[in-house]
């Protein structure tokens, strides 16, 4: 598989008599051929390291290897278990959790033109102009927007990584 990520959904589940909130996981991945396969399920009680530590392991004991790239959320603890357990692949932060980190910092009436101006970024046909196209974005809401445009700028190696792969 060459590049993996996950969907975390938190349910509320009836455990012992009472009602409890659990992380379910779903995990992707892409693999050689271009196709999305799922390749594993878990649920737990804690979004915790120790618990996305354990979810990755189970994947490549049950035979998840060649892994290139992954994407997730900034989560310390999720970035950890990928370092540990995914040694020497890429990490890429979610485009999706990232464009919602970023709208916190330009008011409300101005967010569908600024997630309109993310996604122009990843809409390029090469790895040249994607980076250009952040450099752009980032400039053009550095007059209105300097929380946003620095936030996006810092973030360029983590939001891009993708770039590198066909």
């Amino acid at each position: 598989m060459r590049i993996c990520g996950w969907t975390l959904l938190r349910q509320k589940v009836r455990e012992d008599g009472r009602i409890v909130n659990v992380s379910v996981v779903v995990g992707t991945a892409v693999n050689a051929e271009g196709k999305r396969e799922i390749v594993g399920l878990d649920v737990g009680t804690s979004e915790n390291g120790a618990f996305w530590l354990s979810f990755l392991r189970s994947l490549v004991a049950r035979g998840l290897a060649g892994v290139e790239l992954v994407i997730s959320d900034a989560h310390q603890g999720l970035r950890d278990a990928i370092a540990t357990v995914f040694a020497g692949a890429n990490w890429q932060r979610c485009r999706t959790h990232f464009r919602t980190n970023l709208l916190t910092r330009v008011p409300k009436k101005a967010q569908p033109w600024v997630a309109t101006m993310v996604r122009t970024i990843y809409q390029q046909p090469s790895a040249e102009e994607v980076h250009a196209q952040l450099e752009r974005v980032s400039d053009q809401l550095s007059d209105r927007f300097h929380d946003a445009s620095s936030m996006l700028a810092e973030a360029g190696e983590d939001i891009l990584a993708f770039r590198h792969f066909p």
